[in-house]
């Protein structure tokens, strides 16, 4: 009685498929979101800008899926951004206007 043996292991082995990298658009939202949020809100509504239309190009099939969450999460910093913004607008414009008319008002009243 003879005992078959297994068959040998294949030699080699096809390589992976090659990961997609994010769209340019994506790490440009994501870069303008973090800069937008940290020191410039005035790059804040570029960020949101540019990650809405490559989440839109995503589920359009153009751009690679890959950049989902870099796109999503520089519109969603591009979002905050826009938020901190209005808040310091409003901030200039209100408190710091009363205190700067206040100044005058007590530099001339004298």
């Amino acid at each position: 009685m003879s005992v078959a043996s297994p068959p040998p292991p294949p030699t080699s082995y096809p390589y992976p498929p090659p990961q997609q990298s994010a769209g340019t658009n994506a790490v440009l939202s994501l870069v303008l979101g973090i800069l937008g949020v940290v020191c410039c809100s005035l790059l804040a509504p570029f960020a949101w800008y540019f990650g809405n239309q490559e989440v839109k190009a995503i589920q359009a099939g153009i751009s690679p899926a890959a950049g989902d969450g870099f796109a999503k999460a520089g519109m969603i910093l591009g979002i905050v951004g826009v938020i901190v913004f209005g808040m310091q607008l409003i901030w200039v414009f209100f408190m710091g206007g009363m205190v700067m008319l206040s100044a005058f008002a007590n530099q001339f009243g004298h």
